[in-house]
C-alpha cells in the first residue's frame, strides 16, 4: 500500500482518480473481482484521466483472455502507477467490510453473503467477528438453520453490517 504521506489530498483530482484502482488492487488481492472485470475497471480509470501504456493495454484486452495475462497485465498497471497490492490478510478484510458496505445498501442480497470463505478470515476488531458470526457458510443453510428466524437474521445482520461499516479499519485512502 502506498505511504500514508504518498496518498493524494481527500479532495483532489488525483484521489478520485487513484482510489477505484486501488479499491480494485484490495478486492483483487482479496480475490473478490474477477480477472475478466479488469480490463473495464482499466478503461474506466482512462476514461477518468488516468494513463499508462499498461493501462491501455489491459484496457484493450477482451473479457475472455487468458486469466493469467489480465492478472500480469492489472498488476503491472498497478506498479506503474506506484500502486502495490496489499496484503493478503489485510485485503481480506477489506473485503469483508466492502461486503457489509454492500449490503447495508441493498446492494448485495442474503444469499450473496453465504460463503465459506469467511469461515477462515482472521478478524480483529469486535465488529469483524459480530458480522462474520452471523454468516452462513452457503445459501442453503440460509433455509435450513434459520427456519421461520430468517427476518430476526437478517435484522441482526444489517445491525452487524452498518457498526462495521461505520468503523473502517483498513483500506484504500485509510
Amino acid at each position: 500500500m502506498a505511504a500514508i504521506e504518498d496518498m493524494p489530498e481527500p479532495d483532489s483530482p488525483e484521489h478520485g482518480v487513484r482510489l477505484p484502482l486501488e479499491e480494485a488492487a484490495w478486492l483483487y488481492q482479496a480475490d473478490q473481482v474477477c480477472p475478466e472485470d479488469l480490463p473495464m475497471t482499466a478503461a474506466q480509470a482512462l476514461a477518468v484521466g488516468v494513463d499508462t501504456p499498461t493501462l491501455c493495454e489491459l484496457a484493450g484486452l477482451p473479457r475472455h483472455a487468458d486469466p493469467r495475462d489480465i492478472r500480469d497485465t492489472f498488476e503491472q498497471a498497478l506498479a506503474e502507477l506506484g500502486i502495490a497490492l496489499p496484503d493478503y490478510r489485510l485485503a481480506q478484510r477489506y473485503a469483508l467490510r466492502w461486503l457489509a458496505t454492500r449490503f447495508t445498501a441493498g446492494e448485495a442480497t442474503l444469499a450473496e453473503l453465504a460463503s465459506d470463505e469467511w469461515l477462515e478470515i482472521e478478524v480483529e476488531t469486535v465488529e469483524e467477528q459480530a458480522f462474520v458470526a452471523l454468516l452462513p457458510p452457503c445459501a442453503c443453510c440460509i433455509e435450513y438453520t434459520l427456519g421461520f428466524d430468517e427476518a430476526a437474521w437478517e435484522a441482526q445482520l444489517r445491525i452487524a453490517a452498518r457498526a462495521l461499516v461505520s468503523h473502517p479499519t483498513v483500506g484504500p485512502g485509510i
